[in-house]
């Protein structure tokens, strides 16, 4: 495959390189390129393509729709609405174009835009299926529930065994409380298909809610499992039915593989750790607990539950820790009060147990304003959601009415199993078959992306074959002054040849001795310190660098190359690789502190380098200061105008300053770009 990406890419420059008498047959073959990569599913390398055409005729509106399509399938649905828009711009009568914009505007949540764009469609294909459930789903999410039934009415007289069209009004019409109506289309889609999972799971919903039938939900949630088996979310749920019906051993099993699929499911720890103290195993519920509050130290629910345990244990100063926290979120909470107060009374503090006593006592009695924006977290974002099936069983713990809550309801919300709410969204339909996806759904940790560094090698890519370019290295290279050809890249390959970790210390030892019998010249020191970098013998390197200053106080490749040396030799004494303004201390950011100065050298003597800016910018966002990343990774764009990494990790610094619509935007150009991580930080931060 990777030969026959070279291959084509070659092709690619071969042909733009052709006089513009053969322009138009140059791009119909890039295209066709691009659309075979489309076909296959490759959308990153697909964008590729389609941009070489848009760079040579940006008057063409197809190369924007199957760009439009590709960011689609990758969740880039701000970049698919911009390149549908332009592609309807230059053909307003492409339909699919419409149809890729509205799905796209729909999952932006601009539903009512989405509709327009539907409608526009269906002028044009009045009977097409897709069209029309979109339209209802959307529709439904503006709830207007009457232009919904009309478009589900008119969608099932034409369409009579779409499943999805009886599954989707079957959720509408749950939404409206017409029970009955819904379970009639719900059977009906069974009937239909018997594997349509969505089926299942809002059956199952209304066993509980509507009749408390925990088996009969139970056996639903068994047949959702067998057709859907690596979804967390319903195993979740089945262990809340099995509770439910006394089954403990198979609850405990369900949390157990409900984390082998994601371990770090908030609800299946916190469930877990619920269940382990009823049965008295507390020290293990404790942990699970702690495993929830490492990773949100903000959920109230499983604090109050630790601080339970821990008093139970005796370790009193550790439950009251998490007390006051609870208390300062929630100060009308009865129960932490009264919970507070018998650990007080146990620890022989009366005087101070007594008031905490009294205040429970006074707010036993009212009734607590129930305030979702201040609830605690009942469920991770990034764990509800799978290849869009979610379900529909019910939050087990919201079980009040009304806007207000009794102090007894509020303490049940904090110690009831959590399950995973509204797991049952319909899937979009498409009459375009090539809108799929799936780069953006590995599991990608998501981080800044690295500096740029000057290499001996680099690790060659599909959407990358070389590495990237630098005036003064190729200043350099053209000198051929040095044992080795200098590269740029910011994902140099692991040393893992010894062979070739030889040839650097031989290196090395050939440098040593022409300098013992030479006049030392910078260019020497700046070879040696390269051997040294390749080893990773950053100190040593920086000693050289630091003589090829001395003797040419203008090396501009010298400083880039110390100020690497500085900021890897930092990373070198910090495992995590990520450090941070506030845990870092004074003497441990000197590093980056030499290397930023280093970095201003770079800048003052080529003021042009947008490389230099990056790497300040990474440098600066590491250190927790993203004001002024965000001047760096600004000035980077300015002086390079198609620098995806920088486009990248701006959005990540926008990201952490708050600025989503800032961050959405520049992910996007740089997904656009060949950033692959882009597609998958887009999605992470649309589901929140």
């Amino acid at each position: 495959m990777l030969k026959f990406v070279r291959q084509s890419l070659i092709i690619i420059s071969l042909l733009l390189g052709f006089s513009n008498a053969h322009s138009q047959i140059n791009t119909d073959q890039v295209m066709r390129i691009g659309m075979n990569n489309l076909y296959f599913e490759d959308y990153v390398l697909s964008i590729q393509y389609f941009n070489q055409v848009i760079n040579v005729k940006p008057y063409l509106a197809q190369p924007y729709f199957y760009r439009a399509i590709a960011k689609l399938n990758l969740d880039d649905y701000l970049g698919a609405e911009q390149d549908a828009t332009l592609a309807i711009e230059r053909n307003p009568f492409i339909t699919d174009a419409y149809e890729v914009r509205g799905v796209a505007r729909q999952n932006l949540g601009k539903n009512r835009a989405a509709i327009e764009d539907y409608n526009k469609a269906l002028d044009m294909l009045p009977q097409n299926r897709g069209l029309m459930y979109n339209k209802a789903l959307a529709q439904h999410e503006i709830r207007d529930f009457d232009g919904a039934a009309s478009t589900y009415e008119a969608l099932l007289k034409r369409y009579p065994n779409f499943e999805g069209g009886y599954l989707g009004r079957a959720r509408m019409r749950l939404e409206k409380k017409d029970t009955v109506g819904a379970q009639e289309d719900i059977e009906k889609a069974l009937k239909i298909n018997h594997n349509a999972v969505n089926g299942y799971v809002m059956r199952a919903d209304i066993a509980i809610n509507s009749q408390k039938d925990y088996a009969a939900a139970l056996s639903d949630m068994d047949q959702a499992i067998k057709l859907q088996p690596r979804y967390a979310g319903f195993f979740i749920n089945r262990a809340f039915l099995r509770y439910m019906t006394d089954d403990f051993q198979g609850a405990f099993a369900d949390y157990d593989y409900a984390l082998q699929l994601e371990p770090h499911n908030t609800i299946a720890l916190f469930n877990r750790g619920l269940l382990r103290a009823e049965v008295h195993d507390t020290n293990r519920a404790i942990d699970d607990f702690t495993s929830v509050l490492s990773l949100d130290e903000k959920d109230y629910k499983t604090l109050y539950n630790r601080a339970i345990l821990l008093a139970e244990i005796g370790s009193f100063n550790e439950a009251l820790a998490d007390l006051g926290k609870v208390i300062d979120a929630f100060p009308d909470f009865a129960a932490a009060y009264f919970l507070r107060y018998d650990i007080k009374r146990r620890k022989g503090d009366m005087l101070s147990a007594q008031k905490d006593y009294e205040k429970s006592l006074a707010l036993a009695k009212t009734r607590v304003q129930h305030t979702p924006d201040r609830q605690f977290a009942t469920s991770d974002s990034t764990n509800t959601t799978t290849d869009g099936v979610e379900g529909v069983l019910a939050d087990a713990s919201d079980d009040y009415n009304g806007t207000y809550e009794t102090q007894e309801q509020v303490k049940r919300r904090f110690s009831s199993l959590t399950t995973i709410a509204d797991n049952s969204s319909p899937d979009q339909v498409y009459n375009n078959k090539e809108i799929r996806g799936k780069v953006q759904d590995r599991n990608i940790t998501i981080e800044i992306e690295p500096i740029f560094v000057v290499s001996y090698y680099t690790s060659p890519t599909e959407l990358k074959l070389s590495g990237d370019y630098l005036k003064e290295v190729d200043d350099v290279n053209s000198t051929r002054m040095l044992r080795f050809l200098l590269q740029v890249t910011n994902h140099p390959p692991t040393m893992t040849d010894e062979e070739v970790a030889q040839a650097h210390f031989n290196s090395i030892q050939y440098y040593n001795s022409y300098l013992a019998g030479h006049t030392p010249r910078a260019i020497d020191f700046l070879g040696r310190a390269m051997d040294f970098i390749t080893l990773k013998d950053y100190e040593n390197a920086i000693a050289d660098l630091d003589r090829a200053i001395a003797i040419t106080p203008d090396f501009t490749l010298a400083y880039l190359l110390r100020a690497n040396s500085r900021y890897l030799a930092s990373k070198q004494v910090h495992d995590d690789g990520n450090i941070s303004k506030a845990q870092t201390t004074p003497k441990e950011l000197r590093p980056q502190m030499r290397a930023i100065e280093d970095l201003d050298s770079v800048i003052k003597l080529s003021p042009l380098m947008p490389i230099a800016h990056y790497n300040k910018g990474v440098i600066l966002a590491e250190m927790g200061d993203y004001t002024s990343a965000l001047q760096e990774f600004n000035k980077a764009i300015e002086l390079k105008r198609d620098f995806g990494e920088a486009y990248y990790n701006r959005g990540y610094v926008y990201l952490n300053l708050g600025n989503k619509d800032s961050a959405f935007a520049d992910l996007s150009r740089a997904g656009q770009l060949g950033i692959v991580p882009s597609y998958n930080l887009l999605k992470r931060m649309s589901s929140k």
